[in-house]
């Protein structure tokens, strides 16, 4: 798209704007296109961040990662810490005027925790989860677990409170209707995929009383409506912030942000301070990468400071770091780590090719062109794969596309959409542990994330962080977990990276977040 074109289309939505008198409209240039809205069938960024917009939560972390309560009123648990007690806050409306009930909140905790890592973990020593009354539900327990808190405070896939008619359907299936309770409102008619998304204030929104804080506090809507304009290039999106055609970008390019930061008007602002964690996954059901040694011969091709260099190109903002729960967080680890670490070594990987057998077959790689930084990412391990000999191919996409193939198991061969690899990122504030990271699992039921690697022992190492109550065992349990992830690479880590959001200057209340949210934002003139 053109600089032109785009300033085109935002000229005529701003005139539709201005038909509506005294509405305050902000418009933000989100991460990827928004084509998925079910936020439980997908672990897609932009499809939890319109969750966001549109649902509540029950719990949330403030900025000090502490679980706060949000939709929850009350909460107690019994003296053996084995029935958890909840009454919701009254008052609360969904978007078509009906009351939200604890109804509500149990079926939707138990849709999201049929595809959810933190919910599936959870659900594995839950009896049942049951209302107890119309605002009262209860969790119980058959087996101790104490983060119970922490896992229904998840950042990255919350858990988001929809109506029953809703939170009832296969988790496997994706919802028609998307009617929630939070700050702003989405009507699919004015929804235009590949072009806009618009939200409107929900005038019968119930913030709580306490000020917004990370995730948590009260979420007060402070624009009338919200415009997700979707520009596709990297240089007319920052144009466009530039002009004041759009009030923010979710994520700015790293080749845009040296254009940017001098800009007037503009603020160039790190929200997450954490950062996040660039990987590739491989699909583990099909040839080669089923083969241990495959794996290992793409681990031997990384060197995390070119891939850094390639995505970020900032090395304020780069780190390169091989613990799999972070770098700068109380449970890094150098468990595991090996000589790979230091830089690559083709002959090596070479050979470990032919060890496994590898005979030059199809390598499907998925490169979502849409994204700067994994298309970046995606480009460099192209790069490293054919330089061991390995016959790749690239298919470009954008990231939703690439966001609903990830679920598909079968070999390319097999099946249209089929894949061997891809890209993504992960925030470090939901890769930090072993109970929050989505990617560590490695469960042989297929109910992982995409790329479903396989290993009941790991597992089994994982969970015992349960039951790991002073910090000398977690760091145990971590050590372990590292050594043994280490072994079997359900995925590669690429590096660890702080990715600034932009936005005008004309917008106050930003908060600091693992995203931005769009709450607490006042737009001035």
């Amino acid at each position: 798209m053109t600089l032109r074109a785009a300033l085109a289309i935002i000229g005529l939505l701003v005139a539709g704007a201005q038909a509506a008198p005294a509405q305050t409209v902000l418009r933000l240039v989100p991460q990827a296109d928004l084509k998925v809205l079910d936020p439980v069938w997908t672990t897609a960024t932009e499809t939890s961040s319109h969750g966001y917009m549109i649902y509540d939560v029950l719990f949330a972390l403030d900025s000090s990662l502490r679980p706060r309560p949000q939709m929850v009123e009350t909460w107690s648990k019994s003296d053996d810490g084995m029935v958890w007690r909840f009454t919701l806050r009254p008052g609360l409306v969904f978007h078509d005027g009906a009351p939200v009930e604890a109804k509500d909140a149990v079926a939707s905790l138990k849709r999201w925790a049929v595809r959810i890592v933190s919910g599936m973990t959870l659900m594995q020593h839950v009896q049942e989860v049951v209302a107890t009354g119309t605002l009262d539900f209860e969790i119980r327990l058959k087996s101790s677990f104490a983060p119970v808190l922490e896992q229904l405070s998840n950042p990255a896939v919350p858990l988001f409170v929809m109506r029953e008619e809703e939170a009832k359907t296969d988790p496997f299936k994706q919802i028609d209707k998307h009617i929630g309770s939070g700050p702003f409102t989405f009507d699919k008619a004015d929804w235009v995929p590949g072009s806009k998304v618009v939200y409107r204030k929900f005038a019968g929104y119930k913030p709580r009383s306490e000020p917004a804080d990370g995730l948590a506090g009260g979420k007060v809507a402070k624009v009338d409506r919200v415009e997700w304009i979707w520009i596709p290039d990297p240089t007319t999106a920052a144009q466009a912030l530039i002009a004041g055609e759009v009030d923010a970008l979710a994520t700015p390019s790293q080749d845009m942000v040296g254009v940017l930061r001098p800009a007037r008007n503009v603020v160039v602002r790190t929200l997450d301070k954490l950062g996040a964690h660039a990987i590739v996954r491989v699909n583990h059901l099909i040839p080669p990468f089923n083969d241990p040694r495959v794996r290992e011969a793409m681990l031997w091709t990384i060197d995390q400071r070119d891939y850094l260099a390639a995505m970020v190109g900032n090395r304020e903002v780069e780190r390169a770091c091989w613990a799999i729960f972070v770098c700068g967080t109380p449970y890094e680890s150098s468990a595991g780590l090996g000589e790979w670490t230091t830089g690559p070594d083709l002959a090596k990987a070479r050979s470990l090719l032919q060890q496994a057998g590898y005979k030059g077959e199809r390598i499907v790689v998925m490169d979502p062109t849409d994204l700067p930084l994994v298309h970046a990412a995606t480009l460099m391990t192209v790069q490293n794969l054919r330089a061991i000999g390995m016959n790749v191919e690239v298919q470009s996409v954008d990231w939703s596309t690439l966001s609903s193939r990830r679920p598909i198991k079968e070999h390319p061969d097999e099946k249209r959409g089929g894949w061997h690899v891809f890209h993504t990122t992960g925030p470090g504030i939901a890769q930090n542990n072993p109970l929050g990271n989505s990617v560590v699992p490695t469960p042989c039921d297929g109910k992982n994330y995409s790329g479903w690697p396989c290993d009941d022992a790991l597992e089994k190492t994982r969970l015992e962080f349960i039951t790991a109550d002073t910090p000398a065992k977690q760091k145990d349990v971590i050590d372990r977990v590292q050594t043994h992830f280490y072994r079997v690479l359900p995925y590669i880590i690429l590096g660890q990276f702080m990715a600034p959001v932009a936005y005008r200057n004309e917008l106050q209340g930003v908060l600091e977040a693992p995203r931005l949210v769009l709450w607490n934002i006042e737009k001035r003139r």
